[in-house]
């Protein structure tokens, strides 16, 4: 069962920074899909950022280009998302997703792995 344990939470005032983990177990970083998304209170759940694993292609919302990143780190099967220069409307809670097949997208509907998520606060 693959399993996806997210970290790195907190409340930051804004402009800060912030930097989240989503450790993998039973998923292999060679091959696949994997996104981070968040979901404000009342709002749907969207994607932020996404990388296709094989290629290290990614891809990021509008919202959050030039502010966040992506990186990770293979041996240990951890993905990242930098967040940088935080604004108060990033609050939410944040889930990391990772999806088995050849594609790859911002969309929830794809991925079928998901871990519990952790809150990022940004106060003004």
């Amino acid at each position: 069962q693959v399993q996806l344990v997210e970290s790195g939470g907190g409340s930051v005032q804004a402009g800060g920074s912030l930097r989240l983990s989503c450790k993998a177990s039973r998923f292999s970083f060679v091959s696949g899909c994997m996104g981070w998304f968040r979901q404000a209170p009342g709002k749907e759940r969207e994607g932020v950022a996404r990388i296709l694993l094989g290629s290290g292609n990614t891809d990021y919302a509008d919202s959050v280009k030039g502010r966040f990143t992506l990186s990770r780190d293979n041996a240990n099967t951890i993905l990242y998302l930098q967040m940088d220069s935080l604004k108060p409307e990033d609050a939410a809670m944040y889930y990391c997703a990772a999806f088995r097949g050849g594609l790859c997208s911002l969309s929830p509907g794809l991925f079928n792995y998901w871990g519990q998520g952790t809150q990022v606060t940004v106060s003004s």
